[in-house]
């Protein structure tokens, strides 16, 4: 399964004040991984500008190299920002959610497809994996007793449901 070189960062959701500054919504784990980034990526990783940044609350305040006003920061609304994924060193058994997106989800004992992993919502204490199946929806918590093996390679995530999980399914 091919991997995107340059992933979904943030979104440009407003100016910060008059001199360029604009506020970013991540799209990471947290602020500070954009914060501790100096170049992102336009146009999905065609166009790279250097940046400087600072977590602000839940947000980013970010200044972008030529954007010098608050008219230029104000033309970039709505903008996505786009990172290298070799600019990030992921800790062993994580893993950026576009490339669990598209995995297909397997009983680790029987090897029975249940369906498609289509989302990844956050709660706080875990992540939680929408999967698309034949059905409908099921939510998997992304919990070591659950998820058994992810093969972002293979396209394939292994998992040990709990009892009545799919229960509705034929």
């Amino acid at each position: 399964m091919p991997r995107k070189k340059y992933l979904e960062a943030g979104r440009i959701v407003a100016t910060h004040g008059i001199k360029g500054e604009v506020k970013v919504q991540p799209w990471c784990d947290s602020p500070q991984v954009l914060c501790n980034l100096s170049v992102l990526y336009f146009d999905n990783g065609k166009t790279p500008v250097k940046v400087g940044a600072r977590p602000h609350k839940n947000a980013v305040i970010m200044k972008i190299e030529g954007v010098n006003s608050a008219q230029d920061a104000a033309a970039l609304r709505g903008r996505v920002l786009y990172l290298d994924r070799e600019d990030i060193q992921l800790d062993d058994g994580t893993y950026f959610i576009q490339d669990l997106i598209g995995l297909k989800v397997a009983d680790a004992d029987t090897g029975e497809e249940y369906g498609i992993l289509t989302d990844v919502s956050p709660t706080g204490a875990n992540d939680v994996y929408h999967v698309k199946t034949k059905k409908g929806e099921v939510l998997i918590p992304a919990v070591p007793s659950v998820i058994i093996e992810t093969d972002i390679d293979r396209g394939i995530m292994r998992i040990l449901p709990i009892k009545g999980m799919f229960d509705d399914e034929d």
